[in-house]
């Protein structure tokens, strides 16, 4: 017989893990019995942040019961339970600033409870910041637990990785996608086509699930080396046309962020300006308008080289498709480099049309 529960509440916290089993069964066990420390590492898009607050919603509902422990539950999953501190960066890096400031938040006791989680995302960014970290985070005060998010493990971050516990996320598999998406009222097609372009990103596969024109912007791509002719007036006019598409595809995301503004408006006009957070919302809209701009780039490099590799398959001249391929990982990689991405995107179009 198995034993009886021990607590009643309803709220489960892993409900709403997507794709990422393995990594959830293994934040399960630890809540029972946590350490200090763990580092969640995958690609953006997998799922990190959500079980961060999962294992946060566990780890401060310890020991309480019932409504209680919903609330507890529900507030961590939410990111506003006192006791939980999430630290997002507020420029191109988690600055030393914001170091010190982690670690002064560590020293404080709890509000409510006798645990606190703090939650430090994006933390392959940290840089110069990491080492300030290293002591906090390999001897925090009892009862406190730090949740560390980093798509990767830099140089600079090896030290601090070494005292965590370490769990590896994959991208989301393309059926957890929709499934997910299937739940949330997506009708099936088009779920199954924002998943193939997703890339395992559940976050962008609901985005581009609201966007009808994402087999449009698909073909658009599939379709250039048809176009190509060699000349730099057909690779820049191919290049304005694929960014015009690319811009126009930023709709949904520009009318969230003006409803968050909108949100944020009505709730400075209740409580007033202090502690509203709208500047750190505007950071966060133009990097999340960043990264949707080199997600519809990545998209469409990811269509051009499945049209080189399907040329390659029937083939009797392997070789120019090989350097297609060659030429456009190179552009991608560049992407890291926040290069000027007209002139990158027609160098790369001369490049193909000259081996085309």
């Amino acid at each position: 017989m198995s034993p009886p529960p021990t607590s009643s509440t309803e709220i489960d916290p892993w409900a709403g893990i997507v794709g990422q089993d393995d990594p959830a069964a293994q934040l399960r066990a630890a809540a029972r019995a946590p350490v200090h420390a763990y580092l969640l590492v995958g690609p953006r898009g997998s799922g990190k942040r959500a079980l961060a607050a999962a294992f946060a919603a566990e780890l401060l509902s310890e020991g309480s019961q019932g409504a209680d422990a919903d609330r507890h539950r529900r507030l961590a999953l939410a990111e506003q339970h006192p006791d939980l501190v999430v630290t997002e960066r507020t420029g191109p890096f988690i600055t030393a600033a914001q170091a010190d400031a982690i670690v002064e938040r560590a020293s404080r006791s709890p509000i409510e409870g006798e645990r606190k989680v703090l939650v430090l995302d994006e933390f392959h960014l940290a840089r110069e910041a990491a080492p300030k970290l290293l002591k906090t985070i390999e001897e925090p005060p009892a009862g406190t637990f730090f949740v560390v998010l980093a798509e990767h493990v830099p140089p600079e971050l090896v030290t601090v990785a070494s005292r965590c516990v370490r769990i590896d996320l994959g991208p989301v598999p393309d059926h957890a996608v929709i499934d997910c998406l299937i739940g949330e009222g997506v009708e099936s097609a088009v779920a199954t086509d924002a998943a193939g372009a997703a890339a395992g990103d559940l976050g962008r596969a609901r985005l581009l699930a609201t966007d009808p024109r994402l087999a449009l912007r698909r073909e658009a791509w599939f379709a250039v080396p048809d176009q190509l002719d060699g000349t730099g007036s057909m690779a820049t006019r191919l290049v304005d046309e694929l960014f015009a598409m690319i811009d126009d595809a930023a709709g949904p995301l520009r009318d969230r962020h003006t409803q968050e503004l909108a949100d944020l408006e009505e709730l400075v006009a209740q409580l007033g300006e202090r502690g509203a957070g709208r500047k750190a919302l505007e950071e966060v809209h133009k990097r999340e308008t960043r990264r949707q701009r080199v997600d519809e780039l990545r998209f469409g490099l990811v269509v051009l080289s499945r049209r080189y590799r399907d040329e390659m398959a029937v083939s009797s001249r392997p070789a120019p498709l090989v350097e297609a391929l060659e030429a456009i990982q190179a552009t991608s990689e560049g992407l890291v480099r926040n290069p000027n991405e007209q002139l990158q995107f027609q160098a790369l179009f001369l490049c193909l049309g000259a081996l085309h």
